[in-house]
């Protein structure tokens, strides 16, 4: 790549960026090519333990997971960490009693947070409607 390439690279992702330090938007929410969603490492210093990786997300699942985790009595530990504020990724170690297995309880977590963020949009959609007629009564 020569220098005047180079240079209008780089001027572009200046001009293109709020940041000079800060990843382009996209690239906080679009996976690339090979990468995944998620990824499991056994962890071999504690019994019955992993550290899954969320790539493209942030604390936001991260505190939603944790939280649905520490409800399941089977867990004896979870947690996560982002390791940088810039890097759309975090961290989340679990550790089970051996009833069940780190993924079997990530993935249950998975499915009872999205259970409960259908009931929550449920109840909202409905709330919403009736102050709707509400309102309408009223002007009537």
């Amino acid at each position: 790549m020569s220098y005047q390439e180079r240079y209008r690279y780089s001027s572009l992702q200046v001009v293109n960026s709020c940041d000079n330090d800060a990843p382009y938007r996209h690239e906080l929410i679009l996976l690339g090519d090979g990468e995944k969603k998620v990824t499991m490492a056994i962890e071999t210093r504690v019994p019955n333990a992993a550290v899954f990786t969320f790539n493209k997300e942030d604390h936001t699942l991260g505190e939603l997971l944790r939280a649905r985790l520490h409800k399941d009595k089977r867990v004896i530990f979870s947690g996560y960490k982002v390791e940088h504020p810039l890097l759309p990724k975090f961290d989340l170690r679990v550790q089970t009693d051996g009833d069940i297995t780190p993924k079997e309880a990530v993935l249950k977590a998975c499915r009872d947070t999205v259970q409960d963020l259908a009931t929550l949009s449920q109840e909202f959609t409905k709330e919403w409607e009736l102050k709707k007629i509400t309102r309408n009564d009223a002007d009537i």
